[in-house]
C-alpha cells in the first residue's frame, strides 16, 4: 500500500479535464491532488472504486460537519474558492437518517409522471429560446451556450421553484461562482454571503406570495413540522437545486452540441434513424461528463482502498470526468465518442442514495433541446475550431466559457 505520493495541484483554470486526468491515472486508481490554498485530497478516478465509495455512506461520507476534522476545527476559512461545497445544509452534505428526510421531501417533485406532464412547457421553452437565438443572430458569431444552453436549464428551474424574473440574477448567482475555482478569499466570502441572503429573501418572499411551485411545497413542509426541514436546510436545498440543476444540464447540453456540429456523419446517422437520440444522451454524460471535480466526501475511518491508506477525515472528490473514460471499463477506445458502442456505463447522475433526483427532467430537457436545435438549424456550426474552445475557470465541472457559432453555417461559406 502507498501511504504518501505527491499531490498534483488541480488546475483552477480547468484547461484541460481530461489531460489532467491521464496525468493522475499515473499515480494509480486513486491520485493525491492538492485544491486551492493547498489544501490535501483524494482524486478517484477508477469507476469500480467509486461506485463503492458512492454506495457506502458509513464509510464515505457527504457531511464535512462531522467528518472533516479541518472544517470543524476552524482551519477553512469563509474565504476558500470551495467554501459553499462544505457550507451549505443540504441533502448533498447529509448522510443516513437526515439525508433520507431531506430526500423525501422532494421525489415527488421529480417523478416520472410530473416530468411528464412538463414536456408541452419544456418544448415551447425550447421554441421560444431558438426563436430568440434567430432574432438575435445578426451574422457575427453568436454564442450558443450564453443564449441557449444556459437559458434553457435556468428558466426550467426558476420556473419550477417559482423564482420571480427580477430575483432570478441574484438567486443564480452564487451557483455560478460556486463552480468558479479561480475566486479570491474576497470573492468567495462575499458569494457565501450573498446566495445565503438572495435564498433566505426568496423563502420570504414566497412565505408571503405562495404558489404552485416547489418553494412553497417545501415551506408548506417546513410549516407543517418543523423539525423536518429546519431554516438552514430550507436555504441550502434550494441553492443546491437551482445551482446544480442548471449548471450540470448546461454542459450535457453543451457537449452533445459540439460534438454533432463536429461530427456531422454522427449528426446524419442520427437523423437518419442509425443511431438514436438516447445513445447520444448516454454516451455525452459518458465521455464528457458535465461534472470534473466534485467536492466532496470524507473517510470517517482509516481506509485500504485502490492501493492507498486514506486516513479518517480525509478529503475525498470523485472525479467524474475521468470515471467515465475508465479503461478498465471502456477499453482503449475510452476517450473516443462511440454512441454506437454497447457498453455506455457511467456515473454521472451519481449512484446510490445520492443519485441526482433531477436526472429524469435533464433528459427530458436534453431530448427536447438538442433534436429541435438541429432540426431547426441543420446547418449551425462552431465559429472557431474546436481545440479553440476555452474552458469555463473550473476543476469542479466540465464546460466551455462560451461557444460561438454561426447557425447557418459560416457565412463565407455561403458566399
Amino acid at each position: 500500500m502507498s501511504e504518501a505520493v505527491c499531490p498534483y495541484t488541480l488546475d483552477p483554470q480547468g484547461t484541460d479535464t481530461h489531460g489532467e486526468t491521464k496525468q493522475l491515472r499515473e499515480q494509480g486508481p486513486i491520485a493525491r491532488v492538492e485544491l486551492p490554498d493547498g489544501v490535501l485530497a483524494w482524486s478517484v478516478h477508477d469507476y469500480a472504486i467509486a461506485r463503492e465509495m458512492m454506495g457506502n455512506q458509513e464509510l464515505f461520507s457527504k457531511n464535512p460537519r462531522r467528518n472533516w476534522p479541518d472544517y470543524i476545527n476552524g482551519k477553512i476559512s469563509n474565504g476558500w474558492p470551495l467554501i459553499t461545497w462544505a457550507a451549505m445544509d443540504t441533502m448533498a452534505t447529509q448522510d443516513g437518517a437526515d439525508h433520507a428526510r431531506l430526500r423525501k421531501l422532494l421525489l415527488k417533485a421529480f417523478t416520472q409522471r410530473r416530468v411528464d406532464s412538463m414536456k408541452p412547457y419544456i418544448e415551447a421553452t425550447v421554441t421560444e429560446l431558438l426563436d430568440k437565438l434567430e432574432a438575435n443572430y445578426s451574422g457575427e458569431p453568436i454564442d450558443l451556450k450564453g443564449h441557449f444552453h444556459m437559458e434553457l436549464p435556468t428558466r426550467l428551474m426558476c420556473d419550477l421553484f417559482g423564482v420571480p424574473e427580477d430575483r432570478r440574477e441574484k438567486v443564480l448567482e452564487g451557483g455560478h461562482k460556486n463552480i468558479d475555482t479561480r475566486i479570491s478569499a474576497e470573492v468567495a466570502e462575499n458569494n457565501l454571503e450573498q446566495w445565503q441572503i438572495a435564498i433566505s429573501e426568496l423563502v420570504q418572499y414566497k412565505r408571503e406570495n405562495p404558489g404552485d411551485d416547489l418553494t412553497t411545497g417545501m415551506i408548506a413542509a417546513m410549516d407543517e413540522d418543523g423539525s423536518r426541514l429546519s431554516d438552514s436546510e430550507m436555504i441550502g436545498t434550494l441553492h443546491l437545486l437551482l445551482g446544480a440543476g442548471s449548471e450540470t444540464l448546461v454542459n450535457a447540453l453543451a457537449h452533445a452540441s459540439v460534438e454533432l456540429m463536429c461530427n456531422r456523419e454522427l449528426l446524419a446517422k442520427v437523423k437518419a434513424g442509425e443511431i438514436s437520440w438516447e445513445d447520444v444522451f448516454e454516451e455525452t454524460l459518458r465521455v464528457e461528463s458535465p461534472v470534473a471535480h466534485l467536492p466532496f466526501r470524507f473517510a470517517t475511518d482509516d481506509v485500504e482502498i485502490g492501493g492507498v491508506k486514506i486516513a479518517k477525515g480525509d478529503v475525498i472528490l470523485i472525479d467524474f470526468a475521468g470515471v467515465g473514460r475508465d479503461p478498465a471499463v471502456h477499453g482503449e477506445t475510452a476517450d473516443d465518442f462511440d454512441a454506437l458502442r454497447e457498453e455506455k456505463t457511467h456515473l454521472s447522475f451519481g449512484h446510490g442514495v445520492h443519485f441526482c433526483l433531477g436526472s429524469r427532467l435533464a433528459k427530458s430537457a436534453w431530448m427536447s433541446g438538442i433534436p429541435t436545435l438541429f432540426e431547426r438549424f441543420p446547418d449551425i456550426e462552431l465559429a472557431i475550431e474546436r481545440d479553440e474552445l476555452v474552458g469555463q475557470g473550473s476543476f469542479v465541472v466540465n464546460g466551455h466559457a462560451t461557444i460561438p457559432v454561426h447557425p447557418y453555417g459560416a457565412p463565407e461559406r455561403k458566399a
